[in-house]
């Protein structure tokens, strides 16, 4: 049996400030300057992941206290490499033999790659079956509420990215046609020309126009706002923090916000850890770490800015092989009902 450990952080000083009581009163500035003097920790054992084959496997959480906004210039690369180190290294302690990289963990600096080659065991962002569900989850949704692709937009929000450009190059074949939106001119100018059938972006101001988006940026908060998505729309939020605002979700009943990546884990999975999700789930990342582990691989997996659709491909293998699957649709921490699809529906069927 091969053990694991996934890196956790804080996704905002807020979010931080619920672990430690004294930050609860602090300006945000404050709690990431007393961040900065915080150590890694050990969090939880994960316990109960039980393959389909019989395979079985533990592992452990351990917390960095770095927020997407420390770790996108807030403080230097290195020492927000010396964090997530010094997480690594307790989990390479407990006996963890291959981790994964959380959320912004796996986007500051490089990808994973500086991360993995001081690692003392295998390393992943776990990008590649993030992608995997990303793709699953936007195409039922659509057939949930009626977008067929092949006469419907999709519109890809941070294509420039490892995982919304895999995203793009695999969704946009399926599309009649494809807005690549990223904040470089020059990236997602040479990204449309590769995605057939795209056309590059740099704002949001034809965001309306998509009958799909899936959109997972780095921005660090919310940028997708109720006037920005189109009625009868579907979108595929990734991004943790999220990027779509929980406005769409007073304001716009006429669409289908769901978040990606949320996974079945085989087995009676304990995490010990209230991360907010339902009992069994994970996200697609963490799950990407459960299955190299299940199959004894310790020499870690998706690292970088570009996730090939072939890792794409095996991680899909493995979450058949060992019994993961795409959980049901959630939404802004909330399950998403039939009636919420059905309304969603029709309204879609009105506007045809």
């Amino acid at each position: 049996m091969t053990p694991f450990a996934f890196v956790l952080h804080p996704l905002s000083a807020r979010q931080a400030a619920k672990k430690y009581p004294w930050a609860r009163w602090m300006p945000e500035g404050w709690i990431e300057t007393i961040l900065r003097r915080t150590k890694a920790k050990y969090v939880s054992e994960i316990t109960g992941i039980v393959s389909k084959t019989g395979a079985t496997t533990h592992g452990w959480f351990v917390g960095v206290p770095l927020t997407p906004r420390m770790m996108t210039g807030g403080v230097p690369v290195e020492e927000a490499y010396a964090k997530i180190l010094e997480g690594i290294e307790i989990a390479h302690r407990l006996g963890a033999k291959v981790i994964g990289l959380g959320a912004f963990t796996s986007v500051v600096g490089d990808g994973g790659l500086t991360i993995a080659q001081r690692s003392p065991m295998g390393v992943t962002t776990g990008n590649s079956y993030t992608v995997a569900t990303a793709i699953e989850g936007t195409m039922k949704a659509c057939r949930l509420v009626g977008v067929d692709p092949c006469e419907a937009t999709l519109a890809v929000v941070g294509a420039t990215g490892s995982i919304g450009k895999t995203c793009a190059r695999a969704l946009a074949p399926r599309f009649a046609r494809t807005f690549v939106v990223g904040r470089d001119p020059e990236r997602t100018a040479a990204l449309a020309t590769e995605v057939a059938g795209s056309e590059p972006m740099t704002d949001l101001s034809r965001l309306h126009e998509a009958d799909a988006v899936v959109t997972v940026t780095s921005a660090g908060g919310a940028i997708v706002e109720p006037r920005h998505l189109k009625p009868g729309a579907v979108v595929c939020d990734v991004s943790r923090p999220r990027d779509v605002s929980v406005r769409v979700a007073r304001e716009r009943p006429d669409v289908l916000v769901i978040e990606g990546g949320v996974v079945k884990v085989p087995g009676p999975v304990d995490f010990h850890f209230d991360f907010g999700f339902p009992t069994g789930t994970a996200y697609a990342c963490m799950s990407e770490t459960m299955m190299l582990a299940l199959e004894g691989i310790e020499t870690g997996y998706t690292l970088g800015k570009d996730v090939s659709l072939e890792q794409v491909e095996q991680t899909q293998r493995w979450a058949e092989t060992h019994g993961f699957e795409l959980a049901g649709f959630r939404s802004f921490e909330k399950e998403v009902s039939a009636e919420t699809i059905e309304r969603v529906r029709r309204v879609r069927q009105a506007g045809a």
